[in-house]
């Protein structure tokens, strides 16, 4: 409850003057059964019609500016409700914006759907209907208990038994009802997520000819929800025909006690016809309530759901600035530039004489023997899924220099993946360390990192837009000459010269209207556009021909620049020319080396190049054997 009003308070006034105009339209209602009994006690008894006249045109004015005040206060509840919710939905969204891949894994995408959509549009409907119908029913409830009493103490009293037993009926149902909405919710989680499951995989199971699986497990998912559903709905449903009867019953005592006063004088025929009505008022709002008392269980349920994702904190912590690591990077990179001018000077002066060369063999030596900058480094690093038995790292530890290509190798499950996700650092490792530019990636401050990695993922995914809304994700300023640059080095030039508009081409949902390679090779150029320091491929050419994936590897090397490429892959074709090659086996490092070094010594490698080359080993063997001496 606490949540919602937090996001009510953008809007106290419209929260104000809903219910207030609410009580407008209670305050004419409550007048009504009055000007009747006058109209019964003095106009029909005294036969004075105009004195009906004035009485009836009194009533006429009371509907009107009730009726007025009735939609004054749907169009303020409404602007709240609305706005509550699309500040509340917008909230969860840049939440679940901020969480890690591990909190995300755990909730899944399933409950997130429901909780964005379904919950939210629960509570809105609850906000909507609590702003104009939580006070106006009690209102007439109690209002009319209020006014009997100022018609008759003693009839009145029947309104004061029946209001609290009314309200223990509606309270034990709310008690019993919350807790099974929430269940209800759960259940429609369960559903969403299979719903999602089968659209996305849709091909799949028709290949495998698994529909009528499919359709079985989905109706069996949706028979249990339609069962709480049911179950519940009948609990609430006995809301209804308690209230009525009970006050069915408190309104026959109170006919007859009425009469007994009307046959006594002690009251006119007016005021019991005003008592009655009272009562009729109290059996329109009662079901009402009931109506009300449903939707703000559900609300609250859903209100409970939302808030314990707004509750989930991530588990990556960023520090606001990297002092140290800027500093470090700073005086290398004016170190490297000093040696770089007094290199430049050198050159300049014996270009007269020796040339080029010359002046290169009198550079100082201290720059000649400069090491390169280290990209990345991986130092005795552990990592274990949130939740998992094993760790699906241990115990990596390799470095990359700047400009190198490292290519990653392993059977499937071997924790390739999971290494490149370190590197983005969209986890934390369990034990070691993780290093970006000589840094911890834990130093870095959030998006810092990203900047700096272009990710082309295993899973190819386009937007729905055109081919330059696609690109620009990865530089929203990059001009049309770099797009086609980044397009061309991606071996894309045909795909997007094919399409009709070219850049302007409108791409389905998740790509659809593209083939796999297709959409590999766009998400490649997006990365590129980016013109990142560090570029991973997590197995994104396995869609591509060997001649597109060999001509994307040759494109990839001719760029200018000191881009460090990450090549994850199942073919020994995709790395073997990398610098170094990174083969895991088990989460473990089974061997580390050039293409030669690991062909020679490392029995995975071997096995991997046996079954991709089969009778190739021995001929490649000795030639890595002459290659290394």
């Amino acid at each position: 409850m606490k949540m919602i009003l937090t996001y009510l308070k953008h809007y106290k006034l419209e929260s104000i003057l809903a219910p207030a105009f609410k009580m407008l339209e209670v305050l004419f209602d409550l007048l009504v059964p009055l000007v009747v009994a006058q109209i019964i006690d003095v106009g029909i008894a005294s036969g004075d019609r105009w004195y009906i006249l004035q009485r009836a045109l009194l009533l006429v004015g009371f509907a009107l500016l009730g009726m007025a005040s009735s939609f004054t206060a749907q169009f303020f509840a409404a602007k709240a409700s609305v706005g509550a919710a699309a500040d509340l939905r917008q909230a969860v969204y840049d939440h679940i914006q901020r969480l890690s891949y591990g909190e995300l894994d755990r909730l899944g995408t399933g409950t997130l759907i429901t909780r964005l959509t379904d919950d939210i549009n629960q509570i809105q409907n609850g906000l909507n209907l609590a702003l104009r119908l939580l006070l106006r029913s009690p209102l007439i409830v109690f209002g009319s208990m209020v006014m009997a009493f100022t018609v008759n103490v003693r009839c009145a009293l029947v309104f004061a038994a029946a209001i609290p037993v009314l309200a223990v009926v509606i309270f034990f149902i709310m008690l019993v009802t919350i807790p099974l909405f929430k269940k209800a919710q759960a259940r429609l989680d369960e559903v969403t997520g299979l719903t999602r499951e089968n659209l996305t995989g849709v091909r799949v199971i028709r290949a495998f000819c698994r529909e009528q699986d499919a359709v079985r497990e989905f109706d069996e998912k949706n028979r249990a929800l339609t069962r709480l559903n049911e179950f519940v709905g009948g609990i609430s449903a006995l809301l209804n025909p308690l209230t009525y009867v009970l006050v069915n019953f408190a309104t026959i005592i109170l006919i007859d006690r009425a009469g007994l006063e009307v046959h006594l004088g002690n009251m006119g025929q007016g005021d019991a016809v005003a008592l009655y009505n009272y009562m009729a008022q109290m059996i329109v709002e009662l079901i009402k309530l009931a109506s009300l008392v449903i939707s703000i269980n559900k609300a609250l349920a859903c209100a409970g759901r939302v808030d314990k994702i707004l509750k989930v904190q991530p588990g990556l912590a960023y520090p606001e600035r990297r002092a140290a690591a800027e500093t470090a990077e700073s005086r290398e990179a004016m170190t490297g530039a000093a040696a770089e001018g007094e290199a430049e000077k050198k050159r300049e002066a014996v270009s007269g004489v020796a040339g080029r060369k010359d002046a290169a063999e009198n550079v100082d030596p201290k720059e000649k023997g400069r090491e390169p900058r280290e990209s990345i480094r991986f130092e005795d690093v552990t990592f274990t899924y949130p939740g998992a038995a094993a760790p699906s790292l241990s115990h990596i530890s390799f470095s990359v220099e700047q400009g190198q290509t490292l290519g990653i190798i392993g059977g499937t499950g071997s924790g390739k993946t999971s290494l490149v996700n370190l590197i983005c650092r969209f986890y934390d490792v369990s034990s070691g360390r993780v290093l970006v530019e000589g840094a911890d990636t834990r130093t870095y401050p959030k998006g810092d990192l990203l900047e700096k990695v272009g990710l082309v993922p295993q899973r190819a995914v386009l937007f729905k837009g055109s081919i330059r809304e696609n690109l620009k994700w990865g530089n929203e300023h990059a001009s049309d000459e770099e797009l086609w640059q980044a397009i061309e080095t991606a071996q894309a030039m045909d795909v997007v010269k094919g399409k009709k508009g070219e850049l302007d081409f409108m791409v389905e949902q998740n790509g659809k209207n593209l083939s796999g390679g297709q959409k590999q090779r766009l998400t490649i150029a997006r990365a590129l556009v980016r013109h990142p320091e560090i570029l991973i491929l997590d197995d994104s050419a396995s869609a591509l021909d060997l001649a597109t994936d060999a001509a994307l590897r040759k494109a990839l090397r001719r760029m200018e620049g000191s881009m460090t490429t990450v090549i994850v892959s199942q073919r020994i074709s995709s790395i073997r020319s990398a610098d170094r090659i990174l083969v895991l086996e088990n989460g473990r490092m089974a061997g580390w080396g050039s293409h030669e070094e690991l062909l020679a010594s490392c029995a995975a490698y071997q096995e991997t190049y046996d079954s991709q080359y089969p009778g190739e080993r021995i001929s490649s063997l000795a030639s890595a054997k002459e290659v290394m001496a």
